[in-house]
C-alpha cells in the first residue's frame, strides 16, 4: 500500500500499537508525526523510522491538553505543510474498581485521555485534513463495544463506547470533506497499557467465570500483537479502504464473541 507524499499523525506513538503503526506507515512511505508524553520512547521510535529511510517528527504532548494539541498540529503544518492520516491511539486503562471505590477524579482522568484526547486530536487536525481529505482511525476496544464482562472497568468501557459514537457522528459530518473516520476495537494485545491500570477491590466487582480453553478462540488463548493491529491501521489509512467510513472493526481473535 503506497503512502508516499502523505503525512500521518500517530498519538500514543512511543510504544505498543502506536509505535508499531507509526513504523509500518513510515515503511509504506508516509512521513509520521510521533506524539506522546514519553520523550525517550518517541526518540527511539523516530530513530527506528529514520534508520529505515523514513521521516519522523517528535511531538512531545499531552492529548488531553488543548494547547499541546494545537501546537503539535501547528508543528506538523510548519514542517510538512499537510496532514492526511490521523491515528488517534493514545489511551490509558485508568482505574478499574467497583463504583463505590471509583472517585470523580478517577473517572475524569480516564475520560480526559481516552475521550477528550480523541476529540482534541481530531478537532485540531481538521483544518489540515480538510485541505485534501484524509483518514482518521481511532483506537477503541472490545470493552464497552462488544464486551461488558470486565466488571470494574466502567470508566474505561464508557470512554471506549463513546469513541465509537464519536466516530460515527463525525464520519457523517466530515464525509463532504472527503474525510473518513473509522474505529479499531482490539481485544487482548501484547502491549504496555497494563502499566497504566490501577485496580482496587476488583474481585468484589467481577463474576467468577472461567474459560478452560482460553479466552481467545482463534489462537487458543494467545493474545494478538501490536504488529497485527498495525496492519489494520495501514489498511484503513490507505486507499484500499476508500469506501469505508463510520465503521468499527474488532480485532480480537473472537474474544469478544466468547466473553461478551
Amino acid at each position: 500500500m503506497h503512502l508516499e507524499g502523505r503525512v500521518a499523525l500517530v498519538t500514543g506513538a512511543g510504544s505498543g500499537i502506536g509505535r508499531a503503526a507509526a513504523v509500518l506507515l513510515a515503511k509504506h512511505g508516509a512521513k509520521v508525526g510521533l506524539l506522546s508524553r514519553t520523550h525517550d520512547e518517541l526518540e527511539s521510535a523516530a530513530d527506528e523510522i529514520e534508520a529505515d529511510g523514513g521521516a519522523a517528527l517528535v511531538l512531545e504532548a499531552d492529548v488531553s491538553q488543548p494547547d499541546d494539541m494545537q501546537q503539535a498540529i501547528q508543528q506538523i503544518d510548519e514542517t510538512w505543510g499537510r496532514l492526511d492520516i490521523v491515528f488517534a491511539n493514545a489511551g490509558i486503562n485508568g482505574k478499574w474498581a467497583p463504583l463505590d471505590d471509583l472517585t470523580p477524579d478517577d473517572w475524569d482522568k480516564t475520560l480526559d485521555v481516552n475521550l477528550k484526547g480523541t476529540f482534541l486530536t481530531v478537532r485540531y487536525a481538521l483544518p489540515l485534513l480538510r485541505r485534501q481529505g484524509g483518514s482518521v482511525i481511532i483506537t477503541s476496544s472490545v470493552n464497552g463495544t462488544r464486551m461488558f464482562s470486565n466488571s470494574g472497568a466502567t470508566a474505561y468501557a464508557c470512554s471506549k463506547a463513546a469513541q465509537v459514537a464519536f466516530a460515527k457522528m463525525t464520519a457523517l459530518e466530515l464525509a463532504k470533506d472527503r474525510i473518513r473516520v473509522n474505529v479499531i476495537c482490539p481485544g487482548a494485545i501484547e502491549t504496555e497499557i497494563e502499566e497504566s491500570t490501577e485496580t482496587e477491590n476488583i474481585e468484589h466487582a467481577r463474576e467468577p467465570v472461567e474459560y478452560p480453553e482460553g479466552k481467545i478462540p482463534l489462537t487458543d488463548g494467545q493474545p494478538g500483537t501490536s504488529e497485527q493491529v498495525a496492519e489494520l491501521v495501514l489498511f484503513l489509512a490507505s486507499d484500499a479502504s476508500s469506501h469505508i467510513t463510520g465503521t468499527p472493526i474488532w480485532i480480537d481473535g473472537g474474544q469478544s464473541l466468547l466473553q461478551g
